[in-house]
């Protein structure tokens, strides 16, 4: 099962392996304090991607689009195969530190993990 949380919120039991999915370290977090498994920085959106969309809800569809494109190159779908590998073993949870909780790149790896799961 994929899990999203917002990196500010308090950890839960029960959420498996944590994996922090933006290029960027999360302001007033120190590493220590997160419970990382790891920062999976090379499956994030471009900065160019990021600065556009600027969380913008009217540009979602679009940013959706362009961060799918941008996760077909070989080595992010190699590591998205790893990453729905996991998913499929035990419970993985998604940290990002957006505001908006529906809006973000890990609602959109959480689509594609969902996708590649049920395809198997």
């Amino acid at each position: 099962m994929v899990k999203i949380r917002r990196v500010y919120d308090p950890p839960l039991k029960g959420e498996g392996k944590r994996y922090l999915v933006d290029g960027l370290w999360p302001r007033g977090i120190k590493k220590a304090s997160l419970g990382l498994d790891a920062w999976l920085k090379e499956i994030t959106p471009s900065a160019a991607l990021r600065k556009w969309f600027s969380h913008d809800p009217e540009k979602w569809e679009e940013y959706k689009r362009g961060f799918r494109q941008e996760l077909s190159e070989p080595e992010k779908v190699r590591k998205l195969e790893e990453l729905a590998k996991e998913a499929r073993s035990g419970d993985i949870t998604l940290l990002f530190a957006s505001r908006d909780r529906e809006h973000n790149n890990a609602v959109v790896l959480k689509e594609i993990m969902e996708e590649k799961i049920q395809n198997e």
